[in-house]
């Protein structure tokens, strides 16, 4: 481990960085938001956990809380009349002109956004904001119903790459990258498109789940008991779709009705919806993500299992096929201690702070390689891997 002073040191350079620039205000939107980095010039879907994780890094924060709460309006207040969510907003201020203001062509809901934004009501105590979220997430799950779920399973349908972000992952290389057109409607004429993806559908459960109990909140009882039966619909569905007895792993099934038995981090997402029991986590938890051979590197957890075939010939960068991600790292707030894993997470905390704090030239990157823990050139300053460092850094008492 280093020096305790370079991981302070990293730590006051992370903070200074999310003061000086990534926290700031878009034109025509909502006040100050998160942005992602230079390289992501604005705010996507996948990322609103950020300023969640933001609000939690500094609950005495006025300023900490708005974000919060603006990044969750960013969404709801440029959602289509038919309920369509973008999944990204750009700063036009940054942007170089090679992305629309708001883009619709692809889902890219990685943390459910209905959970988030219950949880920013319970940081803010904002009811009118509940209100808002609570018809907006509603519309969306309509939508996703109306225009994603073609094939009648009752499981909602990936299109196309950009809809999970797992981008050059072999998981998906036969995969069209795009969506054919603007709001991702259409999905491409190939052979294992549509696809039910378990990542995506463990997201569509939690949104759910959290509609539930934001109905509970707003005294709409038999709205909650709705959304809980159509939750429980998606879990079962995807346990006798997506889930493989023998492998005990949850996989992509193309459109011919073939898994893909690609083991892939995709299935976190199934953790972190909490979408399995402790008995069924714990299953496939002992056997994939703590074997060493697969997920439990040097530094975890890679997105892709290192012993699989499927890592060979890996992109040198922005690689959801071998590299562990900050992402990655950062939702583990979001189950490990759920299913009681903390000293795990202690753990690969402690291996990513190692990783940050050890290099000098590539500050907060993307991914590290999970082998050997080199940073790759992807996204310096990236916004979630110095949220997971601040993170890491308070909770394993290096600060107060």
């Amino acid at each position: 481990m280093p020096p305790r002073e370079r991981i302070l040191e990293r730590y006051e350079q992370a903070k200074k960085r999310i003061e000086d620039f990534h926290i700031r205000t878009f034109p025509e939107q909502p006040g100050p938001i998160f942005l992602i980095s230079t390289a992501y010039p604005g705010v996507w879907m996948e990322h609103a956990f950020d300023a969640v994780c933001y609000a939690r890094l500094n609950p005495d924060s006025s300023l900490a809380k708005d974000v919060a709460r603006n990044q969750m309006l960013l969404f709801l207040r440029n959602q289509r009349p038919d309920g369509h969510l973008p999944f990204n907003v750009v700063d036009t201020s940054l942007n170089t002109g090679r992305l629309h203001p708001v883009g619709y062509s692809q889902i890219q809901e990685c943390v459910s956004f209905a959970r988030l934004c219950l949880e920013v009501y319970e940081i803010t105590v904002d009811m009118d904001f509940l209100k808002e979220a609570y018809a907006g997430c509603a519309r969306w799950d309509k939508w996703l119903c109306d225009k994603r779920m073609t094939r009648g399973t009752g499981l909602i349908e990936l299109f196309c790459l950009y809809d999970t972000g797992h981008d050059n992952s072999a998981r998906l290389a036969d995969v069209p990258v795009q969506c054919p057109d603007t709001y991702g409607e259409t999905p491409v004429d190939s052979e294992v498109v549509p696809m039910l993806a378990p990542d995506m559908n463990a997201v569509f459960y939690g949104d759910r789940k959290a509609l539930a109990e934001m109905a509970r909140v707003l005294g709409r009882d038999e709205e909650a008991a709705e959304w809980e039966c159509k939750a429980a619909d998606v879990r079962e569905k995807m346990l006798n779709l997506l889930y493989d007895k023998q492998d005990e792993f949850f996989y992509d099934l193309d459109a011919k009705g073939n898994l893909r038995r690609f083991p892939s981090i995709a299935i976190s997402n199934v953790f972190t919806e909490h979408v399995l029991t402790q008995a069924e986590f714990d299953a496939i938890y002992d056997r994939h993500m703590r074997n060493p051979a697969e997920f439990w590197t040097e530094y975890p957890f890679p997105s892709m299992a290192v012993n699989s075939p499927a890592v060979n010939g890996h992109a040198p960068q922005n690689c959801w096929g071998y590299y562990s991600q900050a992402l990655t790292a950062l939702r583990c707030q979001r189950w490990m201690d759920y299913y009681g894993r903390s000293e795990d997470y202690d753990h690969l905390l402690s291996r990513w702070v190692a990783a940050i704090a050890s290099h000098d030239g590539k500050l907060f990157t993307q991914e590290l390689d999970p082998l050997t823990g080199n940073p790759t050139n992807c996204s310096e300053w990236y916004s979630s891997a110095m949220l997971m460092y601040m993170y890491a850094v308070k909770r394993l008492g290096y600060i107060e």
